[in-house]
């Protein structure tokens, strides 16, 4: 099982969609900064998640959530959240 995930940063205006098979592992590996991509954003905060069944559903999603429209939806469950 894979899970579509999006992290906000607690410091930063920033909004980061990636996907795992280890969803607490994964968290854990962006906060201490081991991801290049995301290091000097860290710390990060869960916002959104979804399992999907396998790795090719998974990077669907995860493409679509990185997108414009994909994006617009994650600012949007934010907000409603808050």
């Amino acid at each position: 099982m894979f899970t579509v995930y999006a992290l906000k940063s607690i410091n930063h205006n920033f909004i980061y969609v990636g996907m795992t098979e280890d969803l607490e592992a994964r968290i854990e590996r962006h906060n201490k900064g081991y991801n290049k991509s995301t290091k000097h954003f860290a710390p990060f905060r869960l916002i959104y998640s979804e399992l999907c069944q396998n790795g090719v559903a998974a990077r669907e999603r995860e493409k679509y959530r990185k997108s414009s429209s994909g994006k617009r939806f994650l600012h949007a469950f934010l907000e409603a959240a808050s």
